[in-house]
């Protein structure tokens, strides 16, 4: 299928590891320019190699900004522009990994911690890539949040994630008029490079192999396989393209299949 989205920009926050990353090495390989916008300047350097590596043709370049920072996200985003002339796609991204959060253990400062990221900073990419959009008449922003905004367990990551499923639903009403969708991705547990870790310490802890590890804290879905960055990116690129238009203000849960839930 012909995604229609060759000679795109896009500029994806946190993509330097994870979803981020692999988000911008599948957009490229449908010929799409990649601005990559995260922190970690070694990093980034290192991911905008790999995307040429597999894809030589497209333009890319890596911009260092912290998305709390509303001066920085305004002068990166300008400046993003400048370099490819546009920008068509965002794909919020940029986010800390939460611990896990009670109300025993609740601190504010932690919540505010993550909110100034994951919900704040994806307001404050929106913002300023808005106008750029409204001027060509064309747009997809697509926010990666998480599946436990539709679950309890974890106080702080499900009032963070289901915020960002209120912010879509408000951007694409606000812009779905001026051709722009924006739509949002709960991931479920995805199998990344931040997984290694947690994957070897159960391994150890239950005497068995590496594999066998990552099925129990992975596959634990209605189709019992791992889900990827990758499998994650892929619904990126139909949401980034031209075919996906039906599709506004939507939550799209991706992680297999949760077990035992109605949705209705």
């Amino acid at each position: 299928m012909d995604l229609k989205i060759t000679g795109k920009v896009a500029l994806i926050t946190g993509s330097n590891r994870g979803i981020g990353k692999a988000t911008a090495i599948t957009l490229a390989k449908e010929g799409v320019n990649i601005a990559l916008l995260a922190r970690n300047e070694e990093l980034l350097s290192q991911t905008k190699k790999e995307i040429l590596e597999t894809s030589p043709e497209v333009q890319v370049d890596y911009f260092i900004c912290d998305t709390k920072d509303n001066e920085q996200v305004k002068k990166t985003v300008k400046n993003v522009e400048k370099a490819f002339s546009k920008i068509d796609i965002l794909v919020n991204c940029a986010a800390a990994l939460p611990e896990e959060s009670t109300l025993e253990n609740f601190e504010d400062k932690k919540l505010f911690e993550q909110i100034e990221v994951k919900v704040a900073g994806y307001i404050r990419c929106a913002q300023s890539v808005a106008p750029i959009m409204k001027k060509n008449g064309w747009g997809r922003i697509i926010n990666i949040s998480g599946l436990n905004a539709r679950s309890s367990g974890n106080l702080i990551g499900s009032m963070r994630n289901i915020s960002v499923s209120s912010l879509t639903k408000n951007l694409a009403d606000n812009l779905g008029p001026h051709g722009i969708n924006v739509n949002v991705i709960h991931p479920g547990l995805t199998y990344t490079e931040r997984s290694d870790d947690g994957i070897e310490k159960l391994s150890k802890k239950n005497k068995i192999s590496i594999e066998e590890a990552k099925e129990q804290i992975l596959a634990n879905n209605s189709i019992g396989k791992v889900i990827t960055a990758y499998d994650i990116a892929n619904i990126v690129a139909f949401l980034s393209s031209p075919l996906s238009k039906s599709i506004n203000g939507e939550p799209i849960p991706a992680g297999g299949g949760q077990k035992g839930f109605i949705y209705y």
